[in-house]
């Protein structure tokens, strides 16, 4: 098990017993934009409290880094499971220190899966899109007629190149 944290700076992985701990690049204008008191939540360990991700951030972040966090099925399987809880308001403030593919894959991930009030409320994202995006960059078809058959998702400017599926 690997726990990951978003960083303002570069670190190295370490390891504490059995416990991994990797660190995401966020840059620290961008991070200090996306960590604001109130999208906090704090959590009790031996040590005393610390500082996390609230729901919003965490769906965010995990859209960002999607490919470090299980590919886009992690990520789907993460709005589905944690989409409810979050706070559409939140959800829109948070997302404008983030790139507007990791917001709008978020909201199409969401709306897949019935949270309909949080998708909505990052829907003036996909508004100012100018063009359509892969839902994953990373998937490249080799054979044309496949690249063809991508599904396009107006709503979102994204193209689902690749089976989106999660654990029910």
């Amino acid at each position: 098990m690997v726990f990951q944290v978003v960083a303002p700076r570069q670190l190295p992985p370490i390891e504490i017993g059995r416990q991994r701990v990797e660190f995401l690049f966020h840059a620290p204008q961008t991070f200090a934009r996306s960590n604001h008191p109130e999208w906090l939540n704090r959590l009790k360990t031996e040590a005393g409290f610390a500082k996390i991700a609230g729901v919003e951030l965490t769906l965010l972040d995990i859209c960002r880094y999607f490919h470090r966090a299980g590919g886009i099925n992690g990520a789907a399987q993460a709005a589905h499971d944690l989409g409810r809880k979050a706070n559409g308001r939140i959800l829109a403030e948070a997302a404008v220190a983030y790139e507007n593919t990791s917001v709008r894959r978020l909201g199409y991930l969401l709306e897949r899966f019935g949270h309909a009030r949080q998708a909505r409320a990052l829907r003036p994202f996909a508004v100012k899109a100018k063009s359509f995006t892969a839902i994953d960059p990373s998937v490249k078809h080799l054979l044309p007629q496949k690249a063809m058959a991508n599904e396009r998702i107006p709503d979102w400017k994204l193209i689902v190149n690749t089976a989106v599926e999660i654990d029910e």
